[in-house]
């Protein structure tokens, strides 16, 4: 099992960082969790093609987990010359989402279908919005939805994704909570946004210190992970973005309650369990 981090990024915009996404690779499978913004310029840098993806699982619909989904569509579209359909989980409120950004995409849609002989309709999307507790069979994984905590935004699912080997629980954004350490409990590694509380609160913008509300700091993060015995900590999503190069200014508060493997680093950082 492979996880990339193809975008570590958080809504502001950083020439460096790609909005949150994450890739896992297992098997034959290439399992896609959010897809914002640039994420397939970073699946390209990933050497992965839309049309090689799997599936998309969203966490939530937070813009910026879901800001590039429409270019996703498209182009799986595209490259698989429409002989694929690619399936979106998520929440309740994807299909709301997906059919919104099929609307939007319709003259697009209409341009190409009349300019290519190859295309006769618009992309297959296949849409399942999920509850917690439910676990389905997807690329030789088995994928379990587990409820997180982000509200008010609601509702928000973390997942775990097993190939019988091995196990890795992508928490998407929010705070700990008890069904959190039932999904990461035992997983050989755990994917959490984190957030650097004293950073966010030195911006002098009272709107942006909302998002120490529902956002795991980068300690809250690590006591997740020694709660649960996870063998590898990955951080992505820092609230605020570090400097590339000074990530590892995150990871003195993580030795404080974790003493397993820590990965904090720039788009496109790998762990291979």
């Amino acid at each position: 099992m492979k996880i990339t981090l193809l975008g570590t990024g958080s809504p502001l915009v950083d020439a460096n960082r790609a909005g949150p996404s994450t890739l896992v690779q297992a098997g034959d499978g290439h399992l896609l969790v959010d897809a914002g913004r640039g994420v397939q310029l970073r699946l390209v840098g990933a050497e992965v093609v839309p049309s090689m993806i799997s599936a998309v699982l969203l966490t939530h619909l937070h813009s910026d987990h879901i800001t590039d989904l429409n270019d996703l569509i498209t182009m799986h579209w595209l490259l698989s010359q429409e002989k694929a359909t690619l399936p979106i989980y998520g929440p309740p409120g994807t299909r709301q989402v997906v059919d919104g950004a099929l609307a939007m995409l319709a003259p697009d849609i209409s341009y190409r279908v009349a300019h290519h002989d190859q295309l006769i309709s618009g992309p297959k999307v296949k849409v399942t919005e999920l509850q917690p507790g439910d676990q389905f069979e997807l690329a030789g994984c088995t994928v379990l939805a587990g409820k997180t905590n982000h509200a008010p935004v609601e509702p928000t699912i973390g997942y775990r994704i097993s190939d019988g080997s091995h196990s890795v629980v992508l928490g998407g954004d929010g705070i700990p909570c008890d069904t959190l350490d039932q999904l990461v409990s035992g997983a050989d590694a755990y994917v959490q946004t984190a957030m650097r509380e004293d950073m966010v609160l030195a911006v002098p913008n009272p709107m942006f210190h909302d998002v120490v509300e529902y956002h795991s700091t980068v300690a809250q993060a690590a006591q997740t992970a020694a709660r649960g015995k996870v063998g590898t900590l990955v951080l992505t999503h820092y609230v605020p973005a570090p400097p590339v190069g000074e990530e590892a200014q995150w990871a003195a508060e993580v030795s404080e309650h974790f003493e397993g493997t820590l990965v904090v680093g720039p788009d496109l950082t790998t762990v291979e369990l």
